[in-house]
């Protein structure tokens, strides 16, 4: 199962799961670009159907998984995909900007686990992956909502991590760093944002997005066959990943002098 499918990394992984034979239950909240990727897939005789779904909505996702369960009998991985983005610092963003996230980025995260939980406990092997993010290592200025939900799940995947060795549930946090996918256009801007030029900072912002979805889905699968805990995605993921180690807390002196001058050149 996986959730975000109607663009990005979302559809790069139900592609490459597509041609490895998987059954696939895929899940947007955009029905365009859900149909729009299950069109693009390669069917190969496994089950695969298609669920426009709002991973907010508790009752929604309670009533996917058990959608899922009648088509298709089992779950042996699950992929919490689906994210938002949101611009604006804390003092310009609403509450309901940051309950708005939240409730996508974190919750949707939160009630595919308990909701699919149950069925990936009858496999004899299966695995959840939740898709953190840098910024779920890092909390830079302007991303107060986008980093917090990261963190929090992040921590939740670690914790539950913890609470379900011994079972055949495997779980693994993804960091990815840039990648080439629309989520900063995307973003929601928020209430109180007043800033012009909006165009000019997506664009110096995506100058960062380095890696492909397509390589993004392929690291994050053999993540998963190799039964990885956490999953960086491309090289600046490591880099921060270090740096934060090491300096915890100046890192942000160090990143935004080289932001400044990655966006220069």
């Amino acid at each position: 199962m996986v959730t975000g499918v109607g663009s990005g990394i979302g559809r790069a992984l139900a592609q490459q799961l597509a041609a490895a034979h998987s059954g696939l239950a895929l899940a947007d909240i955009d029905e365009a670009g859900l149909q729009q990727t299950a069109r693009s897939l390669e069917k190969k005789g496994a089950l695969i159907t298609t669920h426009v779904l709002d991973v907010a909505d508790e009752r929604a996702v309670c009533s996917f998984a058990e959608d899922v369960r009648k088509k298709h009998g089992r779950v042996t991985l699950l992929i919490n995909n689906a994210g938002v983005a949101l611009e604006g610092t804390f003092e310009e963003i609403s509450l309901d900007d940051f309950r708005w996230l939240m409730n996508i980025n974190f919750w949707g995260t939160v009630y595919g686990v308990k909701y699919f939980l149950p069925l990936l406990k009858r496999e004899q092997r299966a695995h959840i992956v939740n898709l953190s993010s840098v910024f779920g290592l890092i909390a830079p200025p302007g991303q107060p909502a986008y980093s917090t939900s990261k963190f929090a799940v992040r921590g939740f995947t670690e914790c539950l991590r913890h609470e379900l060795e011994g079972t055949p549930v495997r779980v693994s946090c993804v960091h990815p760093a840039g990648v080439r996918t629309a989520i900063a256009r995307r973003a929601r801007v928020g209430a109180g944002v007043t800033r012009t030029g909006r165009e000019e900072d997506v664009a110096r912002f995506e100058k960062l997005f380095r890696t492909s979805p397509e390589d993004a889905a392929s690291r994050i699968l053999r993540g998963v066959e190799r039964s990885e805990l956490r999953i960086l995605i491309g090289s600046d993921a490591y880099k921060i990943d270090i740096l934060q180690r090491l300096r915890p807390g100046t890192y942000w002196k160090t990143l935004s002098r080289k932001l400044k001058d990655t966006q220069q050149t």
